[in-house]
């Protein structure tokens, strides 16, 4: 399938605009995909542009209107509501158990809170493997019903007819491959993937296909960082790395490990940023103790 080409400068140009109006630019100054703000959201073709100038661009999970507020306005370009929200937001114990009515209900919050960020939601495991046309189906309800701009699906050559019948239908679509967390029961845990000859060889074959199927960006997760830097190069879409190193062209991490809430153990690609958790902590435990001391609340929160 022919990949949509970006525009000389996306950045510049925008979207393509009514006749008689200009478009808008995405970002505050130049053509940067991260930070600044905007009348428009990012697009599809402001990442490509991005890939095209060489530029890296970070991306974070966000599950709800208030934490996707602050990501919002800190710049970062792409949030995805990922199916990360079974282990992170909603207790369970992997990605599988998480339902379509999950992923619609809790992107619809991350639109609402968010004016700028391109917004990408997971299919989740089960909406989209057994044809195109039920990944079509549920798709298409993310993109009507919670208004995100993009979704992502796991797999490579596997799900390549997904992702071309998605892309021809006109929504577009983020692969994933490497380490696909929806299939922890088949692969018994969370192995790092693309290590021998042969493996590197159908990770290759996969970020490919969903390239020629017109993806605009493919996920890699637990690769090799040689094996992702090779594939970086291999392809004209932008890679966003999990655990892949520092030669893709984006990175992504779950907001919860990268701010330090999560609780445990935490993957080695990881890197906490914040220690959110101890911070909830003691603010739980100095209102706790003052609500028993009597000390809240004091008079000036109180009405007269």
């Amino acid at each position: 399938m022919t990949q949509l080409s970006p525009a000389t400068n996306p950045a510049e140009e925008g979207t393509t605009a009514p006749a008689g109006t200009t478009a808008k630019p995405a970002t505050g100054s130049g053509k940067s995909l991260y930070g600044g703000k905007s009348s428009r959201r990012v697009t599809v073709r402001d990442i490509a542009a991005a890939k095209e100038r060489g530029e890296k661009w970070p991306m974070l999970t966000a599950y709800d209107a208030m934490t996707a507020s602050v990501f919002d306005e800190a710049g970062i370009p792409v949030l995805l509501v990922g199916d990360s929200m079974g282990n992170c937001h909603l207790g369970y114990e992997t990605t599988v158990p998480v339902t379509m009515d999950e992923i619609t209900i809790l992107s619809a919050a991350v639109v609402r809170g968010t004016q700028r960020a391109l917004i990408v939601a997971d299919l989740p495991f089960g909406a989209y493997q057994e044809s195109p046309v039920q990944a079509l189906r549920n798709a298409t309800r993310l993109v009507k019903e919670a208004g995100v701009q993009a979704v992502k699906l796991e797999g490579g050559e596997r799900s390549a007819h997904q992702v071309e019948l998605l892309v021809s239908s006109g929504i577009p679509v983020m692969a994933h491959v490497g380490l696909t967390p929806q299939s922890v029961n088949a692969y018994g845990g969370y192995p790092v993937q693309g290590r021998g000859e042969e493996a590197a060889q159908q990770l290759l074959r996969d970020a490919k296909a969903v390239q020629d199927a017109g993806a605009f960006a493919v996920v890699l997760e637990a690769v090799p960082a040689e094996l992702a830097a090779e594939v970086t190069r291999s392809l004209h879409i932008p890679t966003v790395g999990i655990g892949a190193g520092a030669g893709c062209d984006a990175q992504v991490l779950v907001w919860t490990d990268m701010a330090g809430l999560t609780s445990g153990h935490v993957p080695r690609f990881v890197k906490q940023y914040a220690n959110l958790r101890a911070t909830l902590g003691d603010a739980a435990k100095d209102f706790a103790e003052e609500v028993v001391g009597g000390a809240f609340p004091a008079r000036e929160h109180s009405f007269r």
